[in-house]
């Protein structure tokens, strides 16, 4: 009798590894993603300068690419892009060098920003159709020259509606997704209802488009709690429904909350809930000068698998 009840509980046991065969390939921990934008202020910052932890995924976003003329008094060019970034020390060579010595290292380039050249680096389409197709090219030409994984966009300031920039975004990230010009997609707003209406538009009709949202926290006020800042991501998880929020701060003294006061528990808090996709932090230019403390220390917290 006793080997019978072995024979049926070993057949059981049996089946059900036949009828959930995956059960044991599902991964207890995904550690997220860490990304850091570089170039935008032109202190000699290179990517081999920057510390990276071999047990994530790892992106650079090369900041900016904009649609102005690199003229003492810049004007829109119509989704003509041009490199703004640091040319001298993140060359397509650099790109190279630095996805051939970590394997988990992406680049990408973000487009617009705040300013050009001391001008608003505002969104000016002159028609969604010529914007779009401009930006197709000039965009595909960068990514093809500097060997690119991702485009992130982050206009802060708009000369056109909501849904004009939902569609002149949404069909350029159609084309290069559908097109492999690229493997990831994010936005980058902001707690600013000016931004965040174009920002909603585009989510709402192209949210499937997009991989990441890099939520600029460090726009909020300075001296941000750690029980306002998880209302801020609960929020924002709200706005951008089924999105991958990515927490992020500053090291350019900016506002948000900062490491020094809680930024890492909140992490904690959010990773414990299964709701911290990534961290992100602006900017590796201002990170330099306190030799990126902060970005070993988001890495080890991303690459942990206990909190």
């Amino acid at each position: 009798m006793k080997s019978l009840k072995f024979c049926i509980s070993h057949l059981v046991l049996q089946a059900l590894f036949n009828i959930f065969p995956m059960i044991e390939a599902v991964p207890a921990f995904c550690p997220g993603v860490f990304r850091e934008y570089i170039g935008a202020e032109g202190k000699n910052v290179t990517f081999s300068d920057v510390p990276i932890n071999p047990n994530i995924e790892f992106h650079f976003l090369l900041s900016f690419a904009i649609d102005y003329t690199n003229t003492k008094s810049p004007e829109p060019t119509n989704g003509d892009f041009l490199v703004y970034w640091d040319t001298d020390n993140l060359t397509p060579s650099h790109i190279s060098s630095i996805k051939a010595k970590h394997k988990n290292v992406k680049v990408g380039m973000s487009l617009g920003g705040d300013t050009v050249n001391g001008k608003n680096a505002t969104f000016t389409p002159t028609s969604i159709t010529s914007w779009v197709r401009n930006a197709i090219y000039s965009i595909t030409k960068i990514v093809k020259e500097y060997n690119l994984d991702a485009i992130d966009i982050d206009y802060e300031h708009f000369n056109a509606d909501p849904d004009t920039f939902a569609e002149c975004i949404g069909r350029l990230l159609y084309y290069l997704k559908q097109n492999n010009v690229i493997t990831y997609t994010s936005i980058a707003p902001y707690a600013d209802d000016s931004v965040q209406v174009h920002y909603l538009a585009l989510w709402r009709k192209y949210g499937h488009l997009i991989d990441y949202v890099n939520f600029q926290f460090y726009a909020y006020e300075k001296g941000t709690t750690i029980p306002q800042f998880l209302h801020y991501f609960e929020t924002q998880m709200y706005n951008y429904k089924g999105g991958k929020i990515l927490v992020s701060f500053g090291t350019d003294n900016s506002g948000g909350l900062s490491p020094r006061h809680g930024f890492f528990d909140a992490c904690s808090i959010l990773k414990s809930q299964g709701t911290l996709h990534g961290i992100f932090i602006w900017s590796a230019d201002d990170s330099i000068k306190d030799h990126f403390l902060y970005e070993k220390l988001s890495q080890n917290l991303l690459a942990s698998a206990t909190v």
